[in-house]
């Protein structure tokens, strides 16, 4: 089935095959003559330019997809519901990612890898094409879409990768027919870090941005940053060190990625957060944020990672209890904390009168804080009780209800510079450069209510004293806790700033951290429906995660940093 999807012999990109999505085909008046399709500069350039949309559309541009799964089994969302398999990808639930034909989770799994395919594919043959004489009209024309090309397949074998144990990669040269065969997630990986340096060269030839050259459109990607050839090479390398840090299933591999690369190119990434600007009618999108923003069952934060900033000893007393009985008696857990991301007092009313959500109602108003203590009467006990909190993320709300003028539209982060401080950052302190990771730890720290780091090493405990130290971290055996150090307190903030800016931002770190609970699964395997159009016997068709049907070696076998 999927050798007569994909093609680009027949120019048909696949939206999706889940039963919510529908086949796009792509007019070919030439019964699929690919040559004659692309064989005008207009035409090439003009079927190229909507693949970043195409691409986000793949990780954002719907609820359904592998990041309302990898949300909840990071512990950066709790939610009850059944919507896209949350509550069966629960933590401590012996949840898989099953792959079975027909399974439940059947479209969120395909989506990512069928969506991030068909752009490596398209952007593939155009190269092809042009490697066959195929040209724009110009060399600044040529070298900017070859460049763009390149990003695009970059971008979408990175993030199957990401998430996926193998796929495919379409090559320059390759046949229309020709599916690609499935090679494992690091040499994905190996594959996307080598297509952005192509874009980057391309991007850097002598005369790119004469006539018909750079800067990149913005139709292409839509931000009010101008896309000349140094802002876009920027975002190439930001974008090429998350992905070289975050393909790491375990420690061990985190560990082993080039530190020394990633520390380059976040030092020669984004210097402000990356906007994009959104929209309802033409894309790009951001449903899941859009969704979370709802709240009631959709959206809270667990305890687990927020209750690090308390200092009234709320997170010891929960920690203390066995997971199974956190929250009983319908007890929503409350915190008191210095950082100013999130509401403060030192009682709930106190709080709510802290910071409200109607003051960042109005267009383009960035709210106070980046979390609210929710209305009381708003609280939700549904579920697991150690999923349950006062608390919600707020950080877009003016984004979600207005906008820049109306809901959805207009400028929100997909990468926001501290992300890419704290690849930086992480990558010195496993250097030994302790005092220039803690300088640039500090800076979100500081600004935010908490106190500099001003001790350099890998043990010394975070400023604040055994009571007012954040964060605070479970420590052995794992029902009390303590201060953390510096690589604490980077991961906290990480997280802290990046939480859902981006597509799993705490599963791809708290997997290469050792921070997931246990029997978590690492990834999803190659979906069925590619699995079965390669022709694998359905006895042959595997999942991740523990037991029979899945993987050896897809989840976490023991418990991590925390004692999860």
């Amino acid at each position: 089935m999927m050798r007569r999807l994909l093609p680009l012999a027949a120019l048909v990109a696949i939206v999706g095959l889940s039963g919510c999505e529908k086949q796009l085909t792509v007019t070919n008046p030439n019964s699929g003559d690919t040559k004659r399709v692309l064989g005008t500069p207009d035409d090439a350039e003009a079927l190229i330019a909507t693949y970043y949309k195409r691409w986000s559309s793949g990780l954002y541009g719907s609820t359904s997809t592998l990041e309302a799964m990898a949300n909840i089994f990071s512990m950066q969302n709790y939610s009850s519901l059944a919507n896209n398999c949350m509550n069966s990808h629960a933590p401590f639930s012996g949840a898989t990612n099953v792959n079975a034909p027909g399974n439940t989770c059947a479209g969120e799994q395909f989506r990512v890898y069928s969506i991030m395919s068909e752009v490596n594919r398209v952007s593939a043959s155009l190269l092809t094409q042009m490697a066959g004489g195929l040209t724009l009209g110009s060399a600044a024309r040529d070298a900017r879409a070859k460049s763009w090309a390149n990003f695009l397949i970059g971008l979408s074998t990175g993030y199957v990768a990401l998430y996926h144990d193998s796929g495919a990669v379409v090559s320059v040269g390759q046949g229309g027919q020709d599916a690609g065969k499935l090679i494992s997630y690091k040499v994905l990986a190996d594959s996307s870090m080598a297509a952005f340096q192509r874009a980057i060269d391309e991007a850097s030839k002598p005369g790119v941005t004469s006539s018909s050259g750079f800067p990149i459109p913005t139709a292409w990607l839509p931000s009010p940053t101008v896309w000349t050839t140094t802002e876009y090479i920027r975002l190439i390398r930001s974008y090429r060190a998350r992905i070289r840090a975050a393909v790491g299933r375990t420690p061990a591999e985190r560990a082993a990625a080039d530190w020394t690369a990633i520390i380059a190119d976040a030092q020669n990434g984004i210097t402000v957060d990356h906007l994009i600007t959104t929209s309802t009618t033409q894309g790009p999108g951001q449903s899941l944020v859009a969704t979370y923003d709802g709240y009631g069952t959709w959206h809270q934060m667990t305890p687990f990672i927020i209750g690090m900033a308390d200092v009234s000893g709320s997170y010891g007393a929960w920690t203390a209890q066995p997971i199974s009985e956190r929250g009983s008696g319908n007890q929503s857990f409350f915190m008191v904390t210095p950082d100013l991301r999130f509401p403060q007092g030192a009682t709930r009313a106190a709080q709510q009168a802290d910071f409200s959500i109607t003051a960042c109602q109005a267009a383009a108003t960035p709210c106070k804080r980046y979390f609210v203590n929710r209305p009381a009467g708003g609280d939700q006990f549904a579920g697991l009780g150690w999923g349950w909190s006062n608390y919600d993320f707020v950080r877009f709300h003016s984004w979600r209800v207005s906008g820049d003028g109306t809901a959805q539209n207009g400028k929100l982060p997909f990468i926001v510079k501290p992300e890419i401080d704290m690849l930086q950052a992480e990558g010195l302190y496993r250097k030994g450069d302790f005092a220039g990771a803690a300088a640039l730890v500090n800076v979100t720290r500081v600004r935010n209510g908490l106190p500099a780091i001003t001790t350099f090493d890998a043990a010394s405990r975070v400023p604040g004293g055994t009571t007012d130290c954040v964060p605070k971290v479970p420590v052995a055996p794992f029902n009390v806790i303590g201060c953390g150090n510096l690589w604490e307190a980077l991961k906290y903030e990480k997280r802290i700033e990046t939480a859902y800016t981006h597509s799993s931002a705490w599963y791809f770190d708290s997997r290469g951290w050792g921070d997931l609970p246990a029997e978590t699964p690492l990834f999803w395997a190659v979906p069925f429906q590619d699995l079965q159009a390669r022709g694998y016997a359905t006895s042959s068709i595997y999942g991740a995660g523990i037991g029979a049907g899945n993987a050896p070696g897809s989840f976490v076998a023991t418990k991590g940093t925390y004692g999860w």
